[in-house]
């Protein structure tokens, strides 16, 4: 499992460590930094670079056996998808087995108009997504419409009252990736 943050985060946000803790030493587990987070800066790259660094931590992934499950929180999440989709020319993800996407933002707050969505029919595994109810970046309904133009299997899990940050949900968080992980690398 690869995961990346957030755009205002690094790879210590809370519920990415409890996602972790909990799939234990039964799965190997990644928490990755864009480059802007390891060099100290917070104004995120833009895609294609995000992407690039995706890709170089993939290349790492050669050596290791078995399927392989990426995604994050927010931008994190996007970025694996649009990886997924092959936004970026790279090729097809070897082993790719599943996207878990944590507050994935389907558009800025407040500006349903700009989607980013156009990747997403692109998108080959399946997907968890887990959001929020009340998420300014996509509503429940929003992301159904959206993410069911997707071809693969995907699996939404809302936490009741949640906002972009799904404060107090870590374990619920947690609990959910580890099922989705373990039952798409059975």
């Amino acid at each position: 499992l690869l995961l990346y943050p957030g755009a205002g985060t690094g790879c210590d946000h809370s519920s990415l460590v409890a996602t972790e803790r909990r799939l234990g030493t039964g799965a190997y587990v990644e928490r990755r930094d864009f480059p802007y987070r390891q060099e100290g800066r917070t104004a995120p790259d833009r895609a294609p670079k995000l992407m690039a660094s995706i890709r170089t931590d993939l290349a790492g992934f050669t050596r290791r056996r078995g399927p392989l499950v990426m995604g994050g929180r927010s931008m994190g999440g996007r970025m694996a998808t649009m990886v997924a989709a092959d936004v970026d020319d790279g090729g097809p993800v070897a082993r790719l087995a599943g996207l878990v996407l944590i507050c994935y933002p389907l558009h800025p707050p407040g500006k349903p108009e700009k989607l980013r969505v156009e990747h997403l029919p692109d998108i080959a595994v399946p997907c968890l997504f887990i959001s929020g109810t009340r998420d300014p970046f996509g509503s429940p309904e929003e992301l159904e419409r959206w993410t069911s133009t997707i071809p693969a299997p995907v699996q939404h899990h809302w936490i009741d009252g949640g906002r972009h940050d799904l404060k107090g949900a870590d374990d619920e968080i947690a609990e959910r990736v580890s099922s989705f992980v373990d039952s798409i690398t059975a």
